[in-house]
């Protein structure tokens, strides 16, 4: 059988176009090298999300579900010294997109992929893709394994790479692209019992600083359980020779009053993670026959909470563009053209973002100080709403400090070459 569209990977990314194509008829084929439900990082939902689930039709869901409410997001020096929250619903309509949600990856993941199987989408899981199959100079499906190391093959008129930071086919075609400066590390665990903030502010996302520019999240989830990692650079981390993550977790928790206060109540649950954030895009969004989608096109580092917004905008921009492709009979890689340049052009505003960020001495506050009006254009884009004319506010924000021009990225590669 040949489908109108194969999708290597479950996650947002695939999930959300998943739904959509198989809402207006296609037949689509998910193959997921995991069994879901499975664990993820990145928990917390920035605000426009909701754009997004509202097309999937996932927002009655969510409103119903036990994930954490969040309204809001604080900021911590590390004497313990905290903003005030800044509430979403200052800026936006309360009871739409200023309100978010802290998920539990494994449970949002889920819900995401039972809508798109209830759309009628096959899920094939614990698949391992091992090749592209490309004949013709274009990519015509895959070649996999199931669990029990039989091979497959699964043939589609366009496959999407959905399979998030490891980048399957970029990282096969070297067309990844390092980021020359946001490479750090991250580690975390999970406390049970640990304080919250009282009534609205309990479901907000702590950014809490320690020193080198390094920062702590603190994401309240359901069951009492809350998210809480430090990401450094690698070598601040492991200064004095530390190698074990949960020793470097827990030197930095006091490094910052704030989070030592309120994980001093609750207790670990025992494992710790550590993983490399560091940020990459792919030389190329399309190919002939290949699309890619999420981080597997381009990862961000996540100081601002946006790979999940960013994974289901181009999850259900790259379904309607296939759609209408599919229509037309064009699945050209030309056709992706304006994919690939809206998605990079969201990714390069929150890059900014982070290189302010991350720059000695830069702070927001010194900003909206000299310029007020641009304390909503700088909420605007930490809540997502990327794809905006932020020109102003980089000129503004290059008063105090320096920011990257954009990256040569995500353009549609014409052909392969061999």
């Amino acid at each position: 059988m040949t489908y109108d569209t194969l999708i290597i990977g479950a996650g947002p990314a695939g999930a959300s176009a998943a739904a959509i194509l198989a809402e207006y008829g296609h037949r689509v084929l998910i193959l997921e090298r995991e069994k879901f439900p499975r664990y993820h990082i990145g928990e917390s939902l920035i605000p426009f999300t909701f754009g997004p689930l509202e097309r999937l039709g996932l927002i009655p869901k969510l409103r119903q579900s036990h994930f954490v409410k969040k309204f809001s997001v604080c900021f911590v020096q590390p004497d313990g010294q905290a903003t005030q929250p800044f509430y979403f619903f200052n800026r936006y309509d309360r009871e739409t997109v200023a309100q978010s949600w802290q998920v539990l990856r494994s449970e949002f993941d889920q819900m995401l992929l039972d809508h798109a199987r209830d759309r009628g989408v096959e899920v094939r899981e614990e698949m391992s893709v091992t090749d592209l199959i490309q004949e013709d100079g274009r990519v015509v499906g895959v070649q996999a394994k199931d669990k029990e190391g039989n091979a497959h093959e699964f043939r589609a008129r366009i496959t999407l790479d959905c399979t998030g930071k490891e980048s399957f086919a970029a990282s096969r075609n070297a067309w990844r692209e390092r980021d020359p400066y946001l490479n750090k590390v991250a580690v975390w665990t999970y406390y049970k019992g640990s304080k919250r903030e009282p009534g609205i502010d309990e479901g907000q996302t702590t950014v809490a600083f320690v020193p080198d520019k390094g920062w702590f999240w603190h994401i309240p989830q359901h069951n009492d359980m809350v998210s809480v990692g430090v990401v450094a650079e690698g070598k601040y981390l492991s200064r004095d020779g530390v190698k074990d993550p949960k020793t470097m977790f827990h030197r930095e928790v006091g490094e910052n009053q704030w989070i030592k206060d309120h994980l001093s109540t609750g207790a670990s649950t025992g494992e710790y993670w550590i993983t490399s954030e560091y940020s990459f895009h792919s030389r190329h969004c399309s190919a002939p026959g290949l699309l890619l989608v999420g981080d597997a096109f381009a990862f961000l580092d996540p100081v601002f909470s946006s790979g999940v917004m960013l994974a289901l905008k181009s999850g259900v921009l790259a379904a309607e563009e296939i759609h209408r492709g599919i229509l037309a009979d064009d699945l050209s890689p030309e056709h992706f053209a304006n994919y690939g340049a809206t998605i990079r052009l969201g990714i390069e505003n929150m890059r900014k973002l982070v290189y302010a960020f991350y720059s000695p001495d830069f702070s927001f506050r010194d900003v909206i100080k000299r310029f007020p009006d641009s304390a909503d254009e700088i909420t605007d884009c930490l809540s997502g709403d990327v794809n905006k004319d932020f020109s102003q506010l980089w000129t503004r924000i290059r008063e105090f400090v320096p920011l990257p021009d954009d990256l040569p990225y995500g353009l549609p590669l014409k052909g392969w070459s061999h």
